[in-house]
């Protein structure tokens, strides 16, 4: 979809006859008042008819909104018949510690079929223009998702396989059908598939993986977390995976020197050599009680 440009460039232009200096009271009046509607001009209404597509279109850019997305237009929840600024807003609402616990519930996207335009008010089915004003509701516009969004800084773009709009440029990630998500293109062809790696929640804060708005991590073992839960982990010297206790990250150094205090500290005498039997093990076996350190 082509991006709208906007011109601010041009200055307001004022005729050299209405700076005249007229000779009379009454022509200072009639002139101060001609010459002050130049300097402030009263606000009128919007007229479709007089003005270009490109200022039809961006009207109202930048000015309309919620905390979650730049757009000029809010949804009406077909779950609840409630008008919101986004599904976010719609979610955090009903969601609330608040609301008793049996009506909670989040908004189904792909079933949101009514917006209202911010900037007329009109009600219509879901489309990128206003029926009314023409105004253009969201420069990013995904008909499958539901989705306005003016800041295109982001990158959208509409993943079919995971089914929903994802950020960051379609030409940074690839979608891995095993894995069922989108991944960086840098672990095209090198990354651990997990099936379903990030249709759970998050093992640290509990929050849904798949549709978080966080950045998400792709551990060594394939499964995946936020990243700054990881980092959370690591500021507290955990560095295994809460799903399988692999480690997250590069821990040769680490045994190298657990290795060198082991052997630095010998077995007791009156302990080595001695042979332990192990009960789970068929036929019995002995071994012999060495030390050792635990390494994934």
């Amino acid at each position: 979809m082509a991006e709208l440009a906007v011109n601010y460039s041009q200055a307001p232009h004022l005729e050299a006859s209405a700076l005249q200096t007229p000779s009379t009271e009454q022509n200072n009046i009639e002139a101060a008042e001609t010459y002050s509607q130049h300097l402030m001009p009263t606000e009128e209404s919007f007229d479709p008819a007089k003005s270009t597509g490109t200022e039809l279109l961006d009207k109202g850019f930048g000015q309309h909104g919620c905390s979650h997305y730049q757009r000029r237009c809010r949804i009406r929840a077909p779950c609840c018949d409630e008008v919101f600024d986004c599904r976010h807003c719609h979610n955090e609402a009903k969601n609330s510690i608040h609301v008793d616990q049996k009506l909670r519930h989040d908004v189904p996207r792909h079933q949101i079929k009514q917006v209202i335009c911010s900037l007329c008010g009109t009600e219509q089915e879901v489309r990128q223009n206003c029926v009314n004003c023409g105004v253009c509701m969201g420069r990013y516009f995904c008909g499958s998702c539901n989705l306005y969004d003016d800041d295109t800084s982001k990158k959208q773009y509409h993943c079919d396989g995971c089914g929903i709009c994802r950020i960051g440029g379609q030409e940074n990630f690839f979608h891995c059908n095993k894995c069922r998500c989108c991944f960086s293109t840098l672990l095209k062809d090198d990354h651990p598939c997990v099936e379903g790696a990030m249709h759970h929640d998050c093992p640290v804060c509990f929050e849904y993986l798949f549709e978080t708005r966080n950045d998400v991590s792709v551990m060594r073992c394939g499964h995946t977390m936020h990243r700054s839960c990881l980092d959370e982990m690591k500021e507290h010297s955990q560095y295994a995976c809460p799903l399988c206790c692999k480690s997250v990250c590069d821990m040769s150094k680490v045994w190298e020197r657990l290795d060198m205090e082991v052997a630095a500290t010998p077995m007791p005498e009156n302990y080595r050599n001695k042979m332990v039997r192990f009960p789970f093990l068929h036929p019995p076996q002995l071994k012999v009680a060495k030390p050792r350190c635990a390494r994934n």
